[in-house]
């Protein structure tokens, strides 16, 4: 499933490719992953271009010049792939843009996803990203001060917290596992039990792990616009056949359930 350091990476590069770039046509094989009808999509980016392209949390915003925005999230994974004119383009794909010079973009999604798009005016009446919480890249906003404010007065599980989108934007059962191996923290612990010194490391990590992993392209089973997959490497693969160890004290990972979904851990860094 891609998170923040995909949605980041795919953005970037969608800003290099896509700005200038006029909507010439557009094809919806699946309706669904709309925000409303088909024709009211095709009137919001038909002949529109597209200009600066940003990413929160799991979301890539784009800019629709002159009074749109087309919003876009993989779901629980798929592709948004660049084409040049004359390239043969994938079978599968839910939706197409193709462009004024004969590029083209496609998008697929393996479960379920969203292409959405909104007037500007109507931007930030769009629940999905509107509710959004901070944004771990955007150094203005993730500061250690905002980032204790948004804790206060919490009293539930770290995991649980930081996979809330509203309370940080990105953050998903995979990047969960990195964030908390590195601030070693147990995702279960509770947050009142985690002493000062320990919150500062956890911020830490929360910036430092998904900047890496935003630099490196993402994971390295998920694909960029360019059908590249991603450079960075969890520590955890393997634990499904028991091969997973620690790569700081050589214990083996273990699995288990924590806030609804599966964790890895190790018993010894871990606690």
């Amino acid at each position: 499933m891609p998170e923040l350091p995909e949605m980041a990476n795919l953005a970037r590069q969608m800003n290099r490719e896509l700005k200038g770039k006029v909507v010439a046509g557009v094809e919806v094989r699946q309706p669904k992953v709309l925000n409303g009808p088909e024709e009211q999509f095709r009137g919001l980016v038909l002949g529109k271009a597209f200009d600066a392209v940003r990413s929160k949390g799991k979301w890539v915003m784009a800019e629709l010049l002159p009074d749109a925005h087309f919003l876009l999230s993989l779901g629980m994974g798929g592709e948004a792939l660049y084409h040049r004119a004359g390239e043969v383009l994938p079978e599968r794909y839910q939706v197409k843009f193709t462009f004024s010079d004969g590029d083209s973009l496609t998008i697929n999604f393996w479960w379920f996803g969203y292409a959405h798009a909104v007037r500007a005016a109507d931007l930030g009446a769009h629940r999905m990203t509107a509710e959004l919480g901070l944004s771990p890249l955007d150094d203005s906003e993730f500061t250690y001060d905002a980032f204790t404010a948004v804790l206060e007065g919490r009293k539930g599980g770290i995991k649980s917290f930081l996979m809330d989108q509203k309370n940080i934007a990105g953050i998903g059962n995979v990047y969960i596992q990195e964030i908390l191996w590195n601030a070693r923290l147990h995702p279960n612990r509770r947050i009142t039990d985690i002493e000062p010194a320990q919150m500062q490391v956890l911020f830490k990590e929360i910036r430092d792990t998904l900047r890496k992993a935003t630099d490196l392209g993402g994971l390295i089973y998920e694909r960029d616009l360019y059908n590249q997959k991603g450079r960075y490497e969890i520590y955890y693969l393997g634990a499904a056949d028991g091969k997973a160890v620690c790569p700081m004290c050589g214990a083996k990972i273990e699995k288990l359930k924590s806030a609804g979904t599966p964790s890895y851990i190790c018993p010894t860094c871990q606690k």
